[in-house]
């Protein structure tokens, strides 16, 4: 990770935009240039097969500004975000899309409230211009199931326009499609959260780059998500959980054989098989148990799943 140099950064994963780039930048130095801070934007080329990349350089070439990371071939939009904030040296880093649906507009208000003594701040899209049934329901039903299972209470996690204390980025390993999980990575290490309403405007250029196909991915990221924030803090209870039915039923057993009821013939077959039975679930709760075990030495050894969050003053 970069040392903190500038104020700001923005960090603007690119897929296919040509288009839109030119009048994304231009916004972008309207309403980030009259600020007074020191900053860059960080553009992330998941290897577009159009010419953004050429579309990039010469926004470099023109305003020093401009960073360009591109990938050697497309790895999606969590990786370009990674890799944005592993370039970016701002102490303050604002990540949104390149497809102008995002407004640049909305950057100085994220910020601002960060130095409200927040460590990040979420973007609400509560007017989103998208497809009903292709966007709109997908993306409330997501999020609905992931404020109940991990408890992050956010009602978009989904928009990018997003405004993170560096700090904070630093203790967040994502990958697959975990971009749309900030929020509740952030939560696990004790970040304090902050929504806004942002516009959100039409596409204007250019298709979506996501429909209801990454659905499958979304819930199992949400498993992983759960795991990271609930699993990892207490692994032995979980284990202890798992372990339960296996040591229950060789317990029970042992009452039953005690009292005498239903006398087991060792001798035979069927008695054979009641022993072995015996012995396998109660070897399958030890095992359980054992891992538990295992488990929480990792995590103390190792430390948390994530560092917990020093707070260095206002961005």
């Amino acid at each position: 990770m970069a040392c903190p140099e500038l104020d700001l950064s923005l960090v603007v994963p690119v897929f296919d935009e040509e288009e839109n780039l030119p009048m994304l930048h231009r916004e972008i130095q309207q309403h980030i240039g009259g600020l007074g801070l020191s900053w860059e934007v960080v553009y992330v080329d998941d290897r577009s097969r159009d010419r953004s990349f050429e579309v990039l350089l010469g926004l470099r070439a023109a305003d020093p500004h401009v960073r360009i990371v591109r990938f050697r071939r497309n790895f999606g939009q969590t990786p370009a975000m990674a890799a944005g904030f592993e370039h970016s040296r701002g102490r303050v880093v604002v990540t949104l899309d390149a497809d102008l649906q995002n407004d640049p507009a909305d950057i100085p208000r994220l910020v601002a409230r960060l130095a409200d003594g927040f460590d990040i701040v979420v973007g609400w899209r509560k007017r989103r211009q998208d497809g009903l049934w292709l966007r709109k329901v997908p993306s409330r039903i997501a999020n609905r199931l992931i404020a109940r299972i991990t408890g992050a209470f956010v009602h978009d996690t989904g928009c990018t326009l997003k405004a993170f204390r560096r700090e904070l980025i630093e203790n967040l390993p994502i990958y697959a499609e975990q971009h749309r999980f900030l929020p509740v990575l952030a939560l696990a290490s004790g970040a304090r959260i902050a929504e806004l309403p942002v516009n959100h405007r039409p596409r204007i250029h250019g298709v979506s780059k996501y429909g209801i196909g990454r659905a499958a991915r979304v819930a199992l990221d949400l498993l992983t998500m759960k795991m990271l924030s609930s699993f990892s803090r207490s692994p032995l209870t979980y284990f202890a959980l798992l372990a339960s039915p296996f040591v229950l039923l060789p317990v029970l057993y042992l009452i039953v054989g005690a009292w005498g009821f239903g006398g087991v013939d060792f001798s035979s077959n069927w008695g054979q098989a009641a022993l072995l039975t015996f012995i396998l679930v109660s070897m399958a709760g030890v095992y359980f148990l054992m891992l538990g075990l295992l488990a929480e030495l990792v995590v103390k050894v190792s430390g948390r799943p994530f560092d917990p969050l020093v707070h260095r003053g206002n961005p």
